[in-house]
C-alpha cells in the first residue's frame, strides 16, 4: 500500500497513490414498493446525502508520530557519524597531498607522476565509497518513511469508518474546510497506539557505516 498523496519535488517529500482515501458515496436510497422505484420520477426520489470529507496534514502525521520522530533521530545519529569519518579522511588526505607537495622538488618527474596520480584515483574512490554510504541512508530514510505510511494506512481507514465519512483528503489539496474537519491529531494517537515506535529493532541498517573505504594514508605512518 503506497503512500497517500504524489511525492513534492523537494526533500523529504511523500510519494504516493492518489490525494484521496475515498470508500465512496453513498447512491440512491429508495424508499416504497419495488414498482414505485422502478417507475417513480428520479427528482422525486429522495437522495441519500453525501459523507463527510476529513482532512489531513501528512507530514505533521509522519513527523509528529513516534516512528516518524525515531526514525529521524536514527537517520541524524548515521549522518553525524557519517560526517565525522568524512572529517576525519579529509584531514589525512590534506595531511598526505601537504607531504607529497613538500616532496616533489626532491623527486624525479616521473616518479612524482606516478604518486601523484595513485593518490588522485585514491581519492575519488574514497569520495565514491562516502558517497554511496550516504545514498543508502536516504534510500532507507525514504524506505522507512513508505514503510510509516504503508502501516498507517488500515489505521485511517478505520478512523474514516469510525467518523462515517466518505473521505480523506490531504490539508495541501483542500481549499477551505472547518477545523473539525482535521484528523491529523486524532490519527497521530491513533498511529502511536497502534505502532508506537516501531518496535526495539533499529528502523535504519548502520552496516553501511561500517564498510571500508580506500585507505587515507596517516601521516604518522613511516
Amino acid at each position: 500500500m503506497a503512500e497517500l498523496v504524489p511525492k513534492r519535488q523537494k526533500g523529504g517529500a511523500l510519494r504516493g497513490l492518489a490525494f484521496v482515501i475515498a470508500l465512496g458515496f453513498a447512491g440512491m436510497a429508495f424508499t416504497g414498493s419495488p414498482s414505485l422505484a422502478q417507475g417513480a420520477d428520479p427528482s422525486l426520489q429522495p437522495r441519500q446525502a453525501p459523507l463527510g470529507i476529513l482532512v489531513l496534514d501528512q507530514e505533521q502525521l509522519y513527523s509528529q508520530s513516534l516512528y516518524g520522530i525515531r526514525l529521524t533521530q536514527e537517520l541524524e545519529a548515521a549522518g553525524q557519524v557519517l560526517a565525522a569519518e568524512n572529517r576525519e579522511i579529509e584531514a589525512l588526505l590534506t595531511a598526505e597531498e601537504l607531504r607529497l607537495t613538500n616532496e616533489r622538488a626532491t623527486m624525479e618527474a616521473d616518479a612524482f607522476r606516478a604518486l601523484a596520480d595513485e593518490f588522485d584515483a585514491r581519492v575519488e574512490d574514497i569520495r565514491s565509497a562516502q558517497e554511496s554510504k550516504a545514498r543508502s541512508l536516504t534510500q532507507q530514510a525514504d524506505q522507512g518513511r513508505q514503510r510509516f505510511f504503508d502501516l498507517a494506512f488500515p489505521i485511517l481507514i478505520e478512523l474514516l469508518e469510525d467518523q462515517n465519512a466518505g473521505a480523506i483528503l490531504d490539508n495541501r489539496v483542500v481549499i477551505l474546510s472547518p477545523d473539525s474537519a482535521d484528523i491529523t491529531p486524532q490519527a497521530i494517537a491513533r498511529i502511536n497506539e497502534t505502532l508506537g515506535a516501531g518496535g526495539d529493532a533499529p528502523l535504519l541498517d548502520l552496516g553501511v557505516l561500517a564498510q571500508p573505504v580506500p585507505r587515507a594514508a596517516d601521516p604518522n605512518d613511516p
